[in-house]
This record gives C-alpha cells, structure tokens and sequence, in this order.
C-alpha cells in the first residue's frame, strides 16, 4: 500500500520560510520521480516541482528561485524548502509520486501566508 504523508505546513508571515517533507512508504523511492502540486480555494491544482530519481528538478515559473525540491532516498522523503513567500503562495500543498506509471497523492498540508 503506497503512502505519501506531507508534514511541515504553517501560516507564515509574507517575507517567511517554510519547508514541507513528505515521507513515502509502499514504494521503491528511488526510482520514482517525485513532485509537489498545490491547490488554492476555488482553483485548480498546479505544479509546483518535480525532481526525478537523477535528482534533475524542474519548477513552476511562479516559484523559480524562491523554492527548491528536494530528495533524500535514504530516508525515503521528499523536501520543499520554501522563501521569500507570498500571500499568492496560500494553498494545500500536495506531495505526488509518479511510480511505475501510475501517480499517488498525499493527503495535503496547509499553507498560509499572511501579509
């Protein structure tokens, strides 16, 4: 059974830092590609980043240097060191893995950020 379990959601101060992990059982971590979605209220859910197993990582335009994803395959988690943040930054922040072609969700950890 795969499970994504996020952690390290906060309000914050606009101008703070956060970050998020999400710890991934059921799976072999190391050969999945692993990414962070979020979601505001009335929106849809968006990419945030991604990081494959080669460690390359891809981000958001929105989130281009104020965010890093991260992987740890010792520990089987995934990082999202967040800066610099903005009110804009508001949503339930979702870890997903991308693992022998099919995605898993976690459950959603809050994020806000206040001006």
């Amino acid at each position: 059974q795969v499970q994504l379990v996020e952690s390290g959601g906060a309000l914050v101060q606009a101008g703070g830092s956060l970050r998020l992990s999400c710890a991934a059982s059921g799976i072999v971590f190391r050969i999945a590609v692993m990414g962070w979605y979020r979601q505001a209220p009335g929106k849809q859910r968006d990419l945030v980043a991604t990081i494959t197993t080669g460690g390359s990582t891809n981000y958001a335009d929105s989130v281009k240097g104020r965010f890093a994803i991260s992987r740890d395959n010792a520990k089987n988690t995934v990082y999202l060191q967040m800066s610099s943040l903005k009110p804009e930054d508001t949503a339930v922040y979702f870890c997903n893995s991308y693992y022998r072609g099919v995605n898993y969700w976690g459950q959603g950890t809050q994020v806000t950020v206040s001006s």
